[in-house]
């Protein structure tokens, strides 16, 4: 009975040996999960860039109605000011937080009911640059950051 003991612990000894251990199973299962991680991140990478190069354009046939105004030694973002404004002046902040309205030296209230024709036309350009600069700079972090992702990732699978 002692020799049958011993032959069935050995059996399942040798048995048990013939199994990944856990440690492999959770390595494996990490490097299965990384590599997941890494294909969307190149697939969002992917969207996010596709997305700045139809708002480049955009913004490119924007900018030249506009002049770019920012003091180096005061300032830490510059604006877009309207050209031909008249009395009316326009600026966008250059990462689109920001739409400015002053008429002689006086600040408007945003939206203006009184502005009419072209000063109307000249605050809706103002206002579609805006967005378009808002989300050239979102667009931007978000690249930034994705490939900031897709290299830990392709790290994470290089390590293993």
């Amino acid at each position: 009975m002692r020799q049958f003991a011993t032959i069935m612990l050995l059996l399942v000894a040798m048995a048990g040996c013939n199994k990944p251990s856990r440690v492999d199973q959770y390595r494996s299962e990490k490097h299965q999960q990384d590599s997941i991680r890494l294909e969307e991140q190149v697939r969002s990478l992917a969207f996010y860039e596709s997305q700045l190069e139809t708002l480049m354009p955009v913004a490119d046939s924007l900018l030249p109605l506009f002049n770019y105004e920012r003091n180096e030694k005061y300032q830490d973002h510059g604006y877009y000011v309207a050209k031909g404004s008249g009395s009316l002046r326009v600026m966008v902040r250059d990462d689109g937080k920001d739409l400015l309205l002053y008429r002689e030296g006086k600040r408007l209230t945003y939206p203006n009911p009184t502005l009419k024709g072209r000063e109307a036309e000249m605050v809706e350009r103002a206002e579609h640059l805006q967005v378009t600069m808002a989300d050239i700079k979102e667009l931007e972090k978000r690249i930034q950051r994705t490939s900031l992702e897709v290299q830990k990732y392709q790290k994470r699978l290089q390590k293993n």
